[in-house]
């Protein structure tokens, strides 16, 4: 299906100007108030409590400028996807927008990208609360508590839209206070006013001392930079979540608008009282965490314990929102026919079976876990090292398409606009590609980077087979085409049968009649003999399902062996033989099924 021709995705409906709503199946239960917390929330997750620390032990006070330097980049991205979703929010998000701009192939790639992500992050955050718990209840199993978690939210998210909405706004609260909290602290650290400590002013002397600003010199930035890129995911789901509010468009507008002061605020700032603060060769900002080692230092009694329930906190938000992400993705494939129909039943305006598969597939990663860590595990940790970056780039190429077409088309849902495009959209793809290099450089990144590349291939391959079957070369597009009825007498009132008549005719029909205004008779012969038509949609129906269905089928084989005899044989040649052997399977029985189709 070309770029030209795909019809429009179910979601692409709503718009600025149709009432702030989205034609969708899903309800609208999420108040403004959740929408604006959720926006807010979403940059603090536990990346930045827990992974900030091995980069500020690598970078030293340049950590700063890492931050700063990807905390641009995520600027940009939101920004971009800001002005996308704002003009036309979807439940898919980036996913419809790079269908409409790339191709269905993109949407493809991109949304079952995202959903894998999620999913094992929502699996990697179970495990990460559930050691805290433990810690506080040495004798209770952890894998009780993942479960325990898992379940809460499942429930949580199968009710309704508006429970995930209410947690989010909690979880949110708590965040945004402990992280303002965290920060009034510091600077009153910083500027020697902070009562009851004996501790004097700093000054610049963990900034410039030590080493230097950049003790461990380009190299330590680079590592810095990495660790930083990655802590900045989650701000993905305020606009899956717009699709589903009051008033969708504002809701993403605001969120896009706050997006520069709040990472501006949290990251940036946060890195800075810490490294003002500490020195950043203290071990304690590696082993028991930057934020934690800061209030240790300033004497804050129970520092430990009180930071743990707020990575907790940050933890249990990331799960809820992870788990309504990925299901909201996973529906929003469907509904553009490119996942299991299964998916994407809505009961109650809640895609209910998408949120027990996307829940149940994060637990059975916590499961492997346990039973394969050294193997099928980090399989899955290397997979999804890079997912996130692949999102963004497929966000900004959509935006470069989608911009130039939204201003010839409908400048006025425009609402919200990328700074000076296209200058700046060029800018975030040549930083993402830098990203990139910048991890093939690093070895303990460059496994994530092929592993994640090969996911992204295999997806994108599927995708583009599915988007050929399903737009056969040699068959003419149907379109319909509106032939006015008799015209009224003056006075009298039109009757059923003086209304436009919607004829189906092909392309060539229509092209051929608007330039040439081709006699009656021709037309009456177009009309009354569709059966071309109807033999063209019901072979493309039939060669879609086989299709579908054999890909799945062979896909998922070819995973499942993958995985198994990586264990014996190095990955790379167990993938590649298998899923060779998977892909050929699923082209004869496509091509045999459709065959057969035709025939009937």
């Amino acid at each position: 299906m070309s770029r030209t021709s795909a019809p429009a995705p179910v979601e692409d409906v709503g718009t600025a100007d149709i009432g702030n709503k989205v034609d969708s199946p899903l309800t609208h239960g999420l108040k403004q108030r959740h929408l604006s917390m959720i926006a807010l929330g979403g940059v603090i997750g536990a990346g930045l409590f827990v992974g900030s620390g091995a980069g500020i032990a690598a970078a030293g006070p340049s950590i700063i400028v890492a931050y700063a330097i990807s905390g641009l980049l995520v600027m940009l991205v939101m920004r971009m996807l800001g002005e996308m979703s704002a003009a036309n929010p979807a439940s898919g998000s980036f996913s419809v927008h790079a269908e409409r701009a790339i191709g269905p192939w993109a949407g493809f790639t991109a949304g079952w990208a995202f959903w894998f992500l999620l999913c094992v992050a929502v699996g990697l955050e179970g495990i990460g609360a559930a050691k805290i718990m433990v810690g506080w209840f040495p004798d209770t199993p952890e894998w009780a508590w993942v479960a325990l978690f898992m379940l809460v939210f499942c429930c949580t998210n199968l009710a309704a839209v508006k429970n995930f909405g209410e947690f989010e706004f909690w979880f949110a609260a708590l965040k945004v206070g402990a992280i303002v909290l965290f920060l009034g602290i510091g600077v009153l650290a910083i500027l020697g006013f902070l009562p009851g400590s004996d501790n004097p002013a700093p000054g610049t002397g963990n900034l410039t001392g030590l080493g230097g600003f950049m003790p461990n010199g380009s190299e330590g930035l680079i590592v810095g930079l990495l660790a930083s890129v990655f802590a900045y995911g989650g701000l993905e789901t305020v606009t899956i979540a717009a699709a589903e509010s009051e008033r969708p468009v504002q809701g993403v507008a605001k969120a896009v608008r706050t997006a520069m002061w709040r990472i501006a605020i949290f990251y940036i700032g946060s890195m800075a009282v810490i490294v003002t603060l500490v020195p950043w060769n203290d071990k304690a900002v590696a082993e028991k965490g930057p934020y934690v080692a800061t209030l240790d230092h300033l004497g804050i009694p129970a520092a430990g314990q009180i930071m743990n329930v707020v990575v907790l906190i940050a933890l249990l938000s990331a799960m809820n929102a992870n788990i309504y992400g990925a299901s909201r993705m996973a529906c929003s494939l469907v509904s553009r026919r490119q996942g299991p129909k299964a998916l994407g039943a809505v009961y109650g305006g809640v895609p209910r079976i998408a949120v027990l598969v996307s829940s149940v597939f994060g637990f059975a990663c916590v499961l492997l876990s346990y039973w394969r860590p050294n193997d099928i595990f980090v399989w899955l940790l290397n997979t999804i090292g890079a997912l996130i970056l692949v999102v963004w780039f497929f966000i900004a190429v959509s935006q470069l398409v989608l911009r130039r077409r939204t201003e010839r088309e409908a400048p006025e849902t425009l609402v919200v606009k990328m700074w000076a495009y296209p200058v700046l959209t060029w800018v975030a793809l040549a930083g993402m590609a830098a990203v990139f290099v910048l991890m093939a450089r690093e070895e303990g990144t460059r496994v994530q980077l092929y592993w994640s590349g090969g996911l992204t291939g295999l997806l994108a391959v599927v995708g583009f087979v599915l988007q050929m079957v399903r737009t056969p070369v040699a068959e003419p597009v149907a379109v319909a085409v509106a032939e006015p009825g008799p015209v009224a007498e003056p006075g009298a009132v039109a009757d059923a049968e003086a209304a436009p008549v919607v004829v189906t005719k092909t392309v060539p029909e229509a092209e051929a009649e608007a330039d040439a205004e081709a006699d009656a008779e021709a037309e009456a012969e177009a009309v009354t003999e569709p059966e071309p038509v109807v033999v063209t949609e019901a072979l493309t129906t039939a060669i879609t399902e086989a299709v579908t269905v054999a890909v799945t089928k062979a896909v998922a084989d070819a995973v499942t062996k993958a995985v198994t005899e990586a264990v014996a044989k190095p990955a790379a040649e167990a993938a590649t033989k298998v899923v060779a052997k998977a892909a050929a399977d699923a082209v004869a029985e496509a091509v045999a099924s459709s065959g057969g189709s035709k025939q009937d």
